[in-house]
C-alpha cells in the first residue's frame, strides 16, 4: 500500500446517502475541485503519517458534516489546518470550500488532547465517509453493516501499512470495530453528548499526564488549551 493507491481506491467508492469527500462535490458549499483538494490533504497527511513512524491510531465513527467531509481528514476541522501543517513541517492542507471555516466541537477536543502529547498518532475512522440522513445531506447517521463491509480490507491495509500497535477508540462504536485486527486497543469516551470530561480524563490516564480536575474549567484547558 502507499497513499497514492489508498486515496484512489477511497475515491472509487459509492454508497446512497454516503457523501465520499474524496469524490463527491457539495452544492452549497464546495468549491468546483474539492474532491482533489481533499485526496491531496489525505496523500500528504498519510505521508507525513508514515514519515514519523506512527504506530498508533485514535479512531473516531465516521466523517461528521461539519469536520472530515469538509477537510477530507477524520477528527478535523477547518480550524485545525493550520495546526496539522505545524505537527508536519514542510506540509501543506488546503480548505476545499467556499465561505468562512466551520468548526466542529469533537475536533476542537480532539486537537486539544494532541497539544498536549508527546508524539502524534493517525487520526481514522471505522467509516472513512460521510454517511447521513436521505436527502438530508447535512446531517450524521450511523453507517450500516454493508456499508461496513465495504471498507474492512482499506482498514486493514492502512493498519498493517503502519505497523500499527495500539488503537485508542473514541467511543464505544469504534472500540468493537478495532478489536478485529489484533492489535492493543484502550477506549476513551466521545467528548460529544456530555463526555468532555471523561474524554480527558481517559486521555490523560492513556499518556500518564497529569489528569485535569473535572469541574474546574481554568485546570482542564491548562492540559488541554484550546485553539
Amino acid at each position: 500500500m502507499n497513499p497514492n493507491t489508498f486515496v484512489r481506491q477511497l475515491s472509487s467508492i459509492s454508497f446512497q446517502n454516503v457523501f465520499n469527500p474524496y469524490a463527491d462535490t457539495c452544492a452549497v458549499h464546495d468549491k468546483s475541485n474539492a474532491p482533489s483538494t481533499r485526496r491531496k490533504n489525505l496523500r500528504t497527511y498519510l505521508g507525513a503519517i508514515h514519515a514519523q513512524g506512527a504506530d498508533t491510531i485514535w479512531m473516531g465513527r465516521d466523517l461528521g458534516y461539519r469536520g472530515g467531509r469538509r477537510t477530507g481528514l477524520a477528527l478535523t476541522d477547518e480550524y485545525h489546518l493550520l495546526e496539522l501543517q505545524r505537527f508536519f513541517p514542510g506540509t501543506t492542507f488546503t480548505r476545499a470550500t467556499i465561505g468562512s471555516p466551520v468548526a466542529e466541537r469533537t475536533a476542537t477536543e480532539i486537537w486539544a488532547a494532541l497539544r498536549a502529547i508527546p508524539s502524534q498518532p493517525l487520526l481514522w475512522n471505522v467509516f472513512p465517509f460521510h454517511p447521513h440522513v436521505p436527502e438530508d445531506p447535512l446531517t450524521n447517521r450511523r453507517f450500516t453493516v454493508r456499508e461496513l463491509a465495504e471498507v474492512d480490507e482499506l482498514n486493514a491495509s492502512l493498519i498493517d501499512w503502519l505497523d500499527v500497535k495500539r488503537i485508542v477508540s473514541i467511543g464505544q462504536d469504534a472500540a468493537v470495530y478495532a478489536k478485529r485486527f489484533g492489535v492493543e486497543v484502550e477506549v476513551v469516551r466521545h467528548p460529544s453528548y456530555g463526555g468532555v470530561a471523561d474524554f480527558r480524563r481517559g486521555i490523560a490516564a492513556l499518556y500518564e499526564l497529569k489528569e485535569p480536575h473535572v469541574g474546574c474549567g481554568d485546570a482542564q484547558a491548562s492540559l488541554f488549551p484550546m485553539s
